[in-house]
């Protein structure tokens, strides 16, 4: 496979940068992996980095060279971040779990599946038309949903910021899953956070993306948003691929010249190998990979099923709420 890569991060007005992002590869997969470790709780940066190291980590042992159950790994990859983020808090003996939202992207077979939890995004593109887009875990987002705001409030609404659905929290996480989706050779993917969409409109996004290549638009989007939101800028960070699927034939030389230092392309790399941008995981799968003590089988059946009980019970309730409201 074959695809032009593109990441970055920008603390902003902030004191510290709780984003964090990052991509793994195999021969036939790809992880895309963002996080953004949420302000109004302790250590968010510490969230966001444990998750990203914890789902890489499970990408590097189950990618042989592909992962065999695209959604079933998502969902254990995501538990056992949850998981991680929670040891670590009882370990140092916190007063408050560190949070924080993820957006992660599995490929393979010229497939993306997704999976988030709360308001990091992933968009896909087309053409410069957006075929999907993830849907915020927030407050604000429910409302639109409902009819009871209109979609422009999500960058006015007071309630914008608040989110009913992340990783670290005391109760599990609601892991929302995409359907797979066909890539096809020049097709975007655009993971961010909060601080790159929430000031720039979901149109201008795709214009910027399909006017340039993702080495340009990314970086220049960035700046874009940092100017928008002025001195008390959050972090923006966003992580990027055009997608060229089986290896062009003439090679990364075919593609813009912008894009050859940022051409990743895998058809040489032997089964066992693979590659790695996230801090803390060997960057090649033969070396030793840290172990995350992920859920078993069992666990992750009765956790999916505890996920799936608290939201039938959460629509249940709003449902009576609603009836008795009219």
């Amino acid at each position: 496979m074959q695809f032009s890569v593109y990441q970055e991060s920008q603390i902003g007005g902030r004191k510290v940068n709780q984003d964090r992002m990052g991509y793994s590869y195999t021969r036939d997969a790809l992880l895309l992996v963002l996080a953004d470790g949420m302000g109004g709780h302790l250590l968010g940066e510490v969230a966001a980095g444990l998750t990203l190291q914890a789902v890489s980590t499970l990408f590097q042992q189950q990618a042989k060279p592909y992962v065999k159950k695209p959604e079933r790994f998502l969902e254990q990859a995501l538990l056992a971040a949850h998981q991680e983020i929670h040891r670590y808090s009882q370990a140092h003996n916190l007063p408050d779990t560190p949070r924080t939202t993820v957006v992660a992207c599995l490929v393979q077979h010229n497939t993306a599946t997704w999976a988030h939890c709360g308001d990091s995004r992933l968009y896909w593109l087309r053409g410069g038309q957006i075929l999907a887009r993830t849907r915020d875990h927030s407050h604000v987002e429910s409302l639109i949903a409902k009819g009871l705001v209109p979609p422009s409030a999500r960058a006015t609404h007071p309630d914008r910021n608040k989110l009913y659905n992340c990783l670290g929290a005391a109760q599990l996480p609601r892991i929302e899953l995409s359907r797979p989706a066909s890539m096809l050779p020049g097709d975007l993917m655009l993971l961010c956070s909060d601080g790159l969409w929430s000031m720039l409109p979901d149109d201008e996004l795709a214009r910027r993306l399909s006017e340039q290549t993702v080495v340009r638009a990314v970086p220049e989007m960035l700046r874009a948003a940092l100017a928008s939101a002025g001195a008390g800028s959050d972090n923006v960070t966003a992580l990027a691929i055009m997608w060229q699927g089986a290896p062009l034939s003439g090679g990364a030389a075919s593609l813009p010249a912008e894009h050859m230092s940022t051409v990743i392309s895998t058809e040489m790399l032997a089964e066992g190998q693979g590659g790695t941008t996230i801090l803390g995981v060997a960057a090649d799968s033969d070396a030793a990979a840290p172990e995350v003590d992920a859920f078993n089988d069992a666990e992750i059946e009765k956790a999916i099923a505890e996920i799936r009980a608290a939201i039938e019970k959460s629509t249940n309730l709003l449902t009576r709420k609603d009836h008795n409201d009219l």
